[in-house]
């Protein structure tokens, strides 16, 4: 193993949270590569909370958010397993960065699990419809990739992260790693999306005729 400085130890820990002595195990495992060690430790971590797949996740909060000045508003559950990470302000913060997610995104499920066998024959359907006659051949295997893609559209946990889309971190992928960071199950239970409007059929205005009409007067 490399040896390491208490440096390079210090600024693993301030990068990853994760304690002294597993960020230096990191750092000469990778022979002091940061970028490396990172991903070790997260690799790690994930494990951990893949052993934690079964506990039950029932603390955690009821999370708020209010966009475009009261246009759009999330009400999320986000559940943790114990209320000392519940009530904790890193927890909330990733609840809050996951209503904002959800205000911009618009996702309709959780998860891909959420969606039934109904609404992906529909969607099916669409697609199937869509195809070009010399696409006919190759149809299942073009649909099978297009569902694929339609799981990431639909899907909270598949996709990617709005604030940083560059990043390639899907939501799912934001919730393990701060799973890792705590040490327990984090999961997203349910959500709701409102906007202003949304569902009413709005009258159609003509407002060039209104303005001629009124020019008139």
């Amino acid at each position: 193993m490399a040896a390491v400085s208490a440096q390079q130890v210090k600024e693993l820990r301030e990068k990853t949270g994760a304690g002294m002595m597993d960020c230096k195990s990191a750092l000469s495992e990778t022979s002091g590569d940061m970028d490396k060690a990172i991903e070790f430790l997260r690799k790690k971590g994930l494990k951990k909370v893949e052993k934690r797949a079964g506990k039950v996740a029932a603390e955690g909060s009821i999370i708020s958010y209010i966009h475009g000045g009261g246009r759009i508003g999330v009400v999320l559950e986000l559940n943790c397993e114990t209320d000392f990470v519940g009530k904790g302000e890193d927890f909330l913060e990733l609840g809050r960065e996951i209503a904002m997610h959800i205000a911009w995104s618009n996702p309709r499920f959780v998860s891909a699990d959420e969606v039934t066998e109904a609404e992906l024959e529909k969607e099916k359907e669409v697609l199937r419809a869509q195809l070009k006659p010399e696409q006919e051949k190759m149809a299942d295997k073009i649909i099978e990739g297009k569902i694929s893609k339609f799981y990431t559209e639909v899907c909270l946990l598949e996709q990617l992260d709005a604030k940083d889309p560059s990043a390639k971190k899907t939501i799912g992928d934001i919730i393990n790693d701060f799973s890792v960071k705590v040490g327990e199950k984090i999961t997203v239970r349910r959500f709701s999306r409102f906007e202003v409007g949304e569902g009413i059929e709005k009258e159609e205005v003509d407002y060039a005729a209104e303005v001629a009409q009124a020019a008139q007067v």
